[in-house]
């Protein structure tokens, strides 16, 4: 037990003659490791990448919020009469009256003929 640990210490295990299946599994844990790490950070990116489109889309929202609010209140009759007073454009104290237009239906080549 002292010479295995005792060997451990001083990597004796890497310069043995039987050293290159310890040397290729050594090689095999390290190349392992720099596919963790770069893995953890590219999931790292797209987690903040994630974050910062999830702000955008909240302040675009409130935006679009905002932008809705002003035409609505560009569109009521109210504010459209001020902006025409400006002009002298008055509006209309007399109310609108519905034109109805009747369809003359046409006839079919078979009634035109036996008429």
């Amino acid at each position: 037990m002292k010479n295995g640990v005792y060997g451990i210490l001083k990597a004796r295990f890497l310069i043995d003659d039987d050293a290159i299946k310890n040397w290729r599994f050594i090689v095999f844990l390290i190349i392992l490791a720099i596919i963790m790490i770069a893995n953890t950070q590219r999931f790292e990116q797209k987690v903040f990448k994630i974050a910062e489109l999830t702000n955008q889309v909240k302040e675009l929202r409130s935006e679009f919020v905002d932008r809705r609010s002003e035409l609505m209140k560009l569109k009521m009759e109210s504010t459209v009469s001020e902006k025409m007073v400006e002009r002298q454009i008055f509006p209309s104290t007399i109310p609108p009256i519905k034109i109805e237009v009747k369809k003359t239906e046409e006839k079919s080549f078979l009634n035109k003929i036996w008429q």
